[in-house]
Parts: structure tokens; sequence; C-alpha cells
């Protein structure tokens, strides 16, 4: 299979295409404004993207480019070392973080490397999915002894990144008419993740991906693509497979299950309430 393990080959109808669509329906939206107007036209913008796509990109978003350059460079060295000094900081049955080589989508390993990080360290979560399971486990990140800057680079960009998804929050809140607090109050204790990809060079691009076709559960998913490029959205109107083309210093949105899940409560809260206002 192309010197690739099988385990990598995707199946047929989910191969690499060798000609992409070339279009510009996702929206670029900057988000440098001021004043009331401003803003409630970046809200509707915002909106107007997330019941289209549930992707668009941001410009003039407030994390630092000298930041991004930084934890890339970092993310480059960490990667480019030994697989066995990578491995020092492999992830485990008890925690989550770190490196990994291994990881799978729809049982189909992806050609990647990845190292997790949380963005609260320590994340305290439920120890099972039973609800009357009361045990709480507490979980603190892995870090690497090289490059020496990655864990501090990390934590500032972390913290960066987190500004820009709660500023989102508050602006898709916005456009639904809601309090700007609205969302972001159900995320004060959130779980959310700092991830790194590395993409090595494949023998066999026409028969493996990076990463599968699937869905982000959390709420937003703030992605820094480089100028290689590579992610694909699915178009609802008609199943394409449409790429994203990168723009420097830019970050793409996905819109991701869980807030999906948390604006239709919302919406239909909403429309319980003026249900019983009318006397219906």
């Amino acid at each position: 299979m192309g010197g690739i393990d099988q385990a990598f080959v995707q199946e047929p109808e989910q191969r690499p295409k060798p000609s992409t669509i070339e279009v510009d329906g996702i929206p670029v939206i900057d988000m440098s404004v001021s004043g009331t107007g401003g803003i409630e036209k970046l809200a509707s913008a915002i909106g107007n993207a997330c019941r289209k796509w549930g992707f668009f990109q941001v410009i003039n978003h407030g994390v630092p480019l000298e930041l991004r350059q930084r934890v890339e460079k970092v993310a480059k060295a960490f990667f480019d070392l030994p697989i066995e000094e990578k491995r020092k900081a492999k992830r485990d049955d008890l925690n989550f973080t770190g490196y990994h080589d291994e990881e799978h989508t729809k049982n189909v390993r992806d050609w990647k490397e990845v190292f997790d990080m949380l963005i609260e360290d320590p994340t305290f979560l439920p120890a099972s999915p039973d609800p009357d399971d009361e045990e709480i486990r507490t979980y603190s990140n892995k870090w690497p002894e090289n490059p020496p800057e990655f864990r501090e680079t990390c934590q500032e960009y972390c913290r960066e990144v987190e500004k820009l998804a709660f500023k989102l929050l508050e602006l898709i809140s916005l456009s639904l008419g809601l309090p700007a607090n609205r969302l972001s109050d159900f995320f004060k204790h959130q779980t959310g993740m700092l991830r790194l990809n590395y993409y090595p060079p494949c023998p066999s691009p026409e028969l493996a991906l990076g990463v599968g076709r699937h869905r982000d559960g959390g709420a937003l998913t703030v992605l820094a693509q480089d100028d290689v490029g590579g992610l694909q959205i699915r178009r609802q109107s008609d199943g394409e497979w449409i790429p994203i083309r990168p723009i420097p210093n830019a970050y793409i949105i996905n819109i991701a299950d869980a807030l999906q899940v948390t604006l239709l409560l919302l919406v239909q809260r909403r429309q319980e309430k003026r249900l019983l206002i009318v006397g219906v």
C-alpha cells in the first residue's frame, strides 16, 4: 500500500482527491471595531457566519503575532526531537495530556503527531459518566524537558487564545439578542485544551490523511493554520469538501457540538417563555 502501514490507509471514498474546489465562501471577519455600532455589526456578521457555515476566519483578533510565532518555533523544536526524547512526555492511561503519535479517527490511524495540554492546570473532572459517581479526578499537564521555553511559551499562548474564545462567545451571545455574558457563564470552569499538531511528510499522500473527517465535540475550536493549508470543511448544501484558504495571522473558528446544543437549548427556552407569556 504505497509503503505505509495499512493502519493509515483510508477507505477509497475517503482518500484525498487530486483536485479541489476553489471557493471564497467561508467568511473572513475583521475584529478590529470599536463603539456600540461597530460591535453590533461585528456580532451580526459572526451570527450570520455561524448560521450559514458554522465556520469563519477572524483577523485583527488581538492574539499577538509574535507570540504565535514563538509557539510555532517551540512546537517545531519539540517535534524535531528524536522519538525517544518526545516519548518521555507521552500520554498514558492515567493522563491524557502530553505527546501522542497513535491517534485514530473513524478507526483509521492519523498521519500526525500531537501534543495536548490543559488550559486550566490542574483540571478537575468526574471519574466516570455515571451521575451517581461523586469521585473527582485531578489532571495536570505533562511537560517535556526540551525545549526549555516550551512550557512558559505555551501557557502564555493559552491565556491569549482563551481571551479570544471568550470574546467570540460574547459576540455570539449578542448576535442572538442575549446579554454578552450569557454563554461565557456556562464555561467558567471549562476543560479546554491546546493541541499542537505536526503532520510529517507522507510517502503516500494519496492514501492517508493527517486527520480524517470528524466533528469537534467542544464549544469553540480556534485553529491556527500555517501556509501549507490542507484543512477542508464539508458544505451542507451539497456535501462537497471545501478547502480553507490560509490567511496570514488569521484563526479559523469552528462552532463545535457542545456550543450548538447549548444554543439550541437557549433558543428553545426563549420560545417556551414566549408561549407562556401569550398564553398558548
